[in-house]
């Protein structure tokens, strides 16, 4: 049996003033699905973090480049994706250039940058990165229904 969910896609040029959009979209959905305000600031951060990835990296040389994200409804979960046909990357290749950072390290001598999957990894419940025909990043936070529950008696319609 097919697994139902809603769908909502959203396509921004590959441009940093457009963000935003992305941020705002799933500020609305998170809300409205039930999640809390500290769980909504934490995929809000997750899925900047990802459309700017594209940005920054998939689209880097490229003027006219497009970003999609698509967003998942489901009963007990927010599947978020964001995809780009541009440069993809070997992750592996990438942890290892940043490496691990060690307890001691000088904090005046962290690289910057390449933190930004770990971001992303850390605020999502799962992650999963499709290397083919460009980068798609499937980020997914579960329903806590307890908590739906609660920001529902909260919320007047």
């Amino acid at each position: 049996m097919a697994t139902t969910y809603d769908r909502i896609e959203l396509s921004v040029p590959a441009k940093p003033e457009f963000v935003s959009l992305g941020r705002l979209t799933l500020s609305g959905i998170a809300s409205q699905i039930g999640f809390s305000y500290e769980v909504i600031e934490d995929l809000k951060i997750a899925v900047s973090e990802a459309i700017t990835n594209s940005i920054r990296h998939g689209f880097k040389d490229v003027p006219d480049g497009k970003v999609k994200v698509e967003f998942h409804v489901y009963a007990d979960k927010l599947d978020v994706i964001v995809s780009d046909k541009g440069k993809s990357f070997d992750p592996e290749a990438k942890k290892k250039e940043i490496g691990p950072y060690e307890a001691g390290d000088e904090t005046d001598v962290m690289r910057i940058g390449g933190l930004g999957l770990f971001l992303i990894e850390t605020l999502m419940d799962d992650v999963k990165l499709y290397l083919e025909d460009g980068v798609s990043v499937l980020m997914t936070k579960y329903i806590n229904e307890k908590q739906v529950e609660e920001n529902a008696e909260s919320v007047s319609t």
